[in-house]
């Protein structure tokens, strides 16, 4: 048995479209005219008519952490939060609405988004009027800043003697704590709530995954396994699979910052682990250069041109980057290195020229983020074929803060995704959620405007940089396939291609550009089965 989706909008490739297709067996079987492929129905092939609806091939969402978004979803949200006085009211209105004992764990707020007179980071202090008698854990909406209440920080272990590598615990000039900490300190500040069991987890995981699949997101590269308990997040995740609870493609991004750590994977079971090339597959080594522009804990070349007391944070030591990049060269896995500041950048860039050497990036090797750049870097990226997974998404905010955090000439020359694209760069899109939602139609408006969601600037940030709507359909799904080696196989819907797609409400290509963020996914197939239908 087959399906025919018929008398429809079916995006092939650029410039092309038809209007049927047939699959079978899990992958396209024939596209062309309706006419066409009706006249070679089989008699119990399933006919869906499309009504003129649009289809695209089901999206790739090249770099975020669906365990993340998960456990975002099931979080106290502070989104949006205006002051320090909302998030504590959050706080409490959470805490009355989910009485317990393991503490509170919330996500999303941006102090640059406070209104005047609470311009500030909040601080323990500020967690302690929500409670003291139970930890408290807020991060900043990049992940890489977070703010304790002193029970936090009491079970943390962190002191005002407490020195993380690769992060800061921030004190007052007193040398106090403020209870504010970023990079990897973030990381042992999140220790003091207590830890899921393995069950929990897993359905926080799955409840992600059915919300991506709802966005049309038919594939995800995902960073969820880190550190020192890689075995058990493994282990879940490929339950997850085993017993086929998720029909959503997976391929990992594991992160591994310690040496030590990343060789005792590579001497475990999980390297050569129980993967496959169609739903889940071992992936890349993930690693983190530094933070995020917002926190201003981005790793720049000069110091911030808003704070000249510091240029950022570095997450990774060059030598400890080096290192870990030739063990896994060495063992012919990827490498993908979180870099947004220029310092970052050029770090990383240095250390895959080395690593690359005069043959060819075959391991395709990449930077995720990308953001802040000068025109020599994107030269050599471009030059040396380093990939890069983008967020067009982060402009909504960056664009109103980047000339202010990094100065009006690295500013020209960063976020420059069209020029990637247009040279033949190796480039991908993601959503990094939870950071941002994982919703890919906020992300191809982005690309394409180069506008908030409020429509501003009206012509577009460094408009120069602006994708065609085909382009930012390219980068989600095929050139996402590039990073996954499968782009034969994956992200067009073409004949021996997987019959992943999903159908749209509106014609993404001739919409208004303003009316891109608001598209909704009427269906989702992977396999050619029907994995999401809007109700």
């Amino acid at each position: 048995m087959g399906t025919l989706l018929i008398k429809g909008k079916i995006y092939l490739e650029k410039g092309r479209f038809e209007e049927a297709i047939a699959i079978k067996g899990g992958f396209v079987e024939a596209v062309g005219s309706t006419e066409a492929i009706v006249k070679n129905r089989r008699r119990d092939d399933e006919v869906i008519d499309l009504q003129g609806k649009t289809v695209l091939p089901g999206l790739n969402d090249s770099h975020l952490h669906l365990f993340l978004l998960g456990e975002a979803m099931a979080s106290c949200n502070l989104t949006g939060v205006k002051s320090i006085g909302e998030m504590i009211e959050r706080g409490r209105d959470y805490l009355s609405k989910n009485r317990q004992e393991v503490g509170i764990h919330g996500r999303g707020w941006n102090q640059d988004f406070f209104e005047a007179e609470d311009k500030r980071l909040p601080g323990r202090k500020d967690l302690d009027l929500i409670s003291t008698d139970i930890p408290i854990v807020y991060e900043r909406v990049c992940g890489h800043v977070a703010v304790g209440n002193t029970k936090a920080m009491e079970m943390a272990g962190i002191t005002e003697d407490t020195f993380i590598p690769g992060g800061t615990v921030e004190r007052s000039p007193q040398g106090i704590l403020s209870g504010v900490v970023t990079e990897n300190a973030t990381h042992v500040l999140a220790k003091a709530l207590s830890q899921k069991d393995k069950e929990a987890k897993k359905n926080q995981f799955i409840e992600a995954g059915k919300y991506v699949l709802s966005q049309g997101i038919t594939s995800v590269q995902s960073c969820d396994v880190s550190g020192e308990d890689f075995q058990q997040t493994f282990d879940w995740i490929r339950e997850v699979y085993e017993e086929e609870k998720l029909p959503l493609r997976y391929r990992h991004q594991f992160n591994f910052q310690r040496v030590e750590d990343f060789r005792r994977y590579l001497n475990s079971e999980y390297k050569n682990g129980k993967y496959d090339q169609d739903y889940y597959q071992r992936g890349s080594l993930k690693l983190f250069k530094d933070g995020s522009l917002g926190g201003r804990t981005a790793l720049l070349r000069r110091p911030y041109a808003d704070d000249p007391t510091t240029k950022g944070v570095e997450a990774l030591k060059d030598q400890e980057l080096w290192e870990l990049c030739q063990l896994a060269g060495a063992h012919g896995i990827p490498v993908i290195t979180h870099a947004i500041g220029d310092g970052a950048v050029e770090s990383v860039v240095k250390s895959y020229e080395k690593l690359i050497g005069e043959a060819e990036n075959t391991l395709r090797h990449g930077i995720v983020h990308n953001q802040i750049t000068s025109g020599d870097q994107l030269d050599r990226i471009i030059k040396n074929r380093i990939a890069v997974m983008a967020q067009p998404v982060f402009l909504d905010y960056d664009l109103h803060i980047v000339k202010k955090r990094v100065g009006e000439a690295l500013a020209k020359t960063s976020y420059a995704f069209n020029t990637l694209y247009q040279q033949g760069g190796l480039i991908s899109i993601g959503t990094d959620a939870p950071v941002e939602d994982s919703n890919p139609f906020r992300n191809i408006y982005a690309a394409v405007t180069r506008r908030d969601q409020n429509g501003y600037p009206e012509g577009g940030y460094q408009p120069e940089e602006r994708m065609t709507i085909e382009e930012a359909v390219d980068a989600y799904t095929w050139k996402s396939a590039e990073n996954q080696f499968q782009e034969d196989v994956k992200g067009k819907l073409l004949p021996g291609y997987f019959a992943d797609l999903i159908v749209l409400d509106r014609d993404l290509f001739t919409v208004r550009p303003s009316e891109i963020s608001d598209t909704q996914v009427e269906l989702t197939m992977i396999d050619g089965k029907v994995v999401y239908r809007r109700e």
